[in-house]
């Protein structure tokens, strides 16, 4: 049985649909990105994932348990972690994580052994007297995360948890989310694609409301039509070296910028699956264009990102 099951969730708002026909899955340890622009419907989905909103039709489940007609056994499954974090911050870290617990159903003596769990797992130890207003926004969105595991749930649904972080902290984060990843099935919401790369087993694209693509990252860049890149610096005029590089088979744009003296670099669009390289090396010699650098960038996930989800 799936950790998660969505059948054509839909979410409308007055004349507005916010989400329409979303069908996905998440298996049990699982860790999925969920991926797509500002407005597309993320948001929305993982409110109605986690029963903060109710859905106009359609249908989730999580851990076999139906989310709108058994809510609270739903819910039970579930550690959710908004996007900005709600925190009590005239309260101390570990009295702020008791309080939440007993609020969740447990007992004192349980809520004082997942407490002490849960500082520890999410490295709170340090500050776990202090008083949650003077914590640093690295800190704060730690406990936000143990206040999501503070009930042992089985499913962890984080929406953007690295959210204001410098790169030190993001990258502590990911490191965290990966070790829950071992014992527990997450569904991360985030705009950080490299981090998905790194995180995430496989990603589900949204926008304008609907499910774009669901795969692995690697399968993703590898069956998506996405464009990989040539970059290169030929000292010359711009306007020719431009022109002729974009004459090139399987080149779909060069674009190009200044790069000090007579040189200038160039960034040439290329179809999936194939590599101007050598072409371009033929091309410089045959005009004698002195040529300083000459390198090949693969399609990555944000490139598929882009393509799936750009307006223009």
């Amino acid at each position: 049985m799936p950790m998660i099951q969505v059948r054509d969730l839909t979410k409308r708002f007055a004349r507005h649909t916010a989400v329409e026909g979303v069908n996905f899955e998440v298996g049990k340890g699982e860790i999925v990105g969920f991926l797509g622009p500002n407005g597309a419907g993320k948001t929305t989905t993982l409110r109605m994932l986690t029963g903060y909103l109710p859905p106009t039709s359609g249908s989730a489940e999580v851990a076999g348990f139906d989310m709108f007609r058994n809510s609270i056994g739903a819910r039970r499954q579930i550690g959710y972690m908004p996007e900005n974090v709600p925190l009590y911050h005239d309260m101390r870290v570990r009295e702020f994580l008791k309080f939440r617990a007993r609020l969740k159903g447990l007992s004192n003596r349980d809520a004082r052994t997942r407490v002490n769990d849960v500082i520890e797992t999410c490295s709170l130890g340090s500050v776990r007297r202090k008083m949650i207003k003077v914590l640093s926004k690295g800190y704060r969105q730690r406990v936000g995360l143990a206040d999501a595991l503070v009930h042992s749930p089985e499913l962890l649904i984080l929406d953007e948890p690295t959210n204001g972080l410098d790169p030190n902290q993001i990258r502590q984060i990911r490191e965290l989310i990966k070790r829950l990843g071992e014992t527990h099935t997450i569904l991360l919401s985030t705009h950080i694609l490299s981090e998905v790369e790194m995180t995430c087993g496989r990603v589900i694209i949204i926008d304008g409301g609907r499910i774009k693509a669901q795969d692995s990252p690697k399968n993703l860049v590898t069956n998506m039509r996405t464009a990989g890149k040539v970059l290169v610096e030929i000292a010359g005029d711009a306007a020719v070296v431009g022109a002729a590089l974009s004459r090139l088979d399987h080149v779909k744009r060069v674009t190009h910028r200044e790069a000090g003296g007579n040189w200038v670099a160039y960034e040439v669009l290329v179809e999936s699956g194939t590599d101007a390289r050598e072409r371009i090396h033929e091309l410089a010699a045959q005009y004698g264009w002195p040529l300083r650098s000459l390198l090949r960038r693969s399609a990555t996930l944000e490139d598929v990102f882009v393509e799936l989800t750009r307006r223009d």
